[in-house]
């Protein structure tokens, strides 16, 4: 009897013993190193709609599950079979099952950066958001072109493109088009401060004006020292009643906007973004200017001159004048280096 119950106790212990070790590789399993990558991390996309299926077969792919079943188990188990989170996950070499789980259930994406800088269109703008984020440029461009959203900015379809200034954000990859112009509304707000608005307003200017002539100025020079003195011209310009005959303008107009030279006949131009026929700014920026086009524009420099032209050397900045005929001696030289260089158009 004593062998019997020593030979029972033996079985026992051992079944514990099993149990402890079948609970112990489990719970390793569950918990260890699950994902086998050769890089340091990889990026999960779960687009919007995906169903448990499309996410199994995405982490599969990427090696980050090597126990279809266990992972299957484990998901069912803190119900997120049924509740599947769009976005971007990056996963780190190594990760264990259940945090993997962990990390798919609560949603917690990365986020992307997206920088747009001299972006000349809002179509451009669509093009370079599709690489970046979930939304196709097709999207974009018809949230952008939507009356309802652009008046939800306080804009129309020709000021537009102003509310977006050129930086470096974050952004979820499932951004939708309208929480993207959201966004870009509440960046427009904190950039026009009050100290920015006061600025404007000194100058007889709403934002979104010195937004268009700024649009001018960056495309104007690409030389920062000349931005500010060439604001001053324009708006020395302004405050008299002179056109502005900007011929960045004109180029818009024309919709050539890779030509070197303006000829004379581009000036007869019928177009409201004629600055020469018509007086004042034109209708809206043509082109997204960047932070520092328009800060040229706030803080331009006070001077007397009206006139600038393209220095002879074509090395981007310009010659200043206080008359049209000392103009005109700055106009020939530059033209004359076209010439020599045969551009003429």
């Amino acid at each position: 009897m004593a062998r019997k119950k020593r030979v029972v106790g033996g079985v026992g212990i051992l079944a514990v013993l099993v149990a402890i070790a079948c609970g112990y590789w489990g719970w390793r399993k569950i918990t260890g190193p699950s994902a086998a990558f050769t890089e340091e991390s990889v990026v999960l996309y779960i687009p919007q709609g995906a169903g448990f299926d499309q996410v199994v077969d995405s982490l599969k792919n990427l090696g980050a599950i090597q126990d279809e079943v266990a992972f299957r188990w484990l998901c069912e188990r803190k119900n997120y079979v049924d509740r599947v989170k769009a976005g971007r996950y990056r996963l780190p070499n190594g990760i264990g099952m259940n945090a993997l789980v962990n990390k798919l259930r609560a949603g917690e994406q990365e986020p992307v950066k997206v920088t747009f800088t001299n972006v000349k269109n809002l179509r451009d703008l669509a093009g370079l958001l599709a690489q970046r984020l979930e939304p196709d440029s097709a999207a974009f461009i018809k949230a952008f072109q939507d009356p309802e959203v652009q008046h939800s900015a306080g804009l129309n379809e020709r000021t537009f493109i102003g509310l977006f200034i050129p930086d470096t954000y974050e952004f979820w990859w499932t951004t939708t088009p309208e929480r993207f112009v959201e966004r870009m509304k509440r960046e427009y707000d904190a950039f026009w401060n009050s100290d920015r608005s006061a600025r404007a307003k000194a100058l007889g200017l709403e934002p979104i004006e010195v937004s268009t002539l700024a649009s001018i100025v960056q495309a104007e020079t690409v030389q920062r020292s000349d931005a500010s003195r060439i604001a001053g011209v324009y708006l020395n310009r302004l405050r008299i009643g002179m056109p502005l005959q900007a011929d960045p303008t004109l180029k818009y107009a024309l919709g050539l906007d890779s030509i070197s030279r303006i000829l004379d006949r581009d000036k007869t131009v019928d177009s409201p973004y004629n600055t020469y026929k018509n007086l004042g700014l034109p209708p809206g920026p043509i082109n997204m200017p960047e932070a520092r086009s328009i800060n040229a524009v706030l803080q331009a420099e006070k001077h007397d001159f009206l006139y600038f032209c393209a220095r002879a050397d074509l090395s981007g900045h310009s010659e200043f004048s206080k008359s049209y005929a000392q103009h005109l001696v700055y106009a020939r030289r530059y033209q004359r280096a076209l010439n020599e260089r045969r551009i003429y158009r």
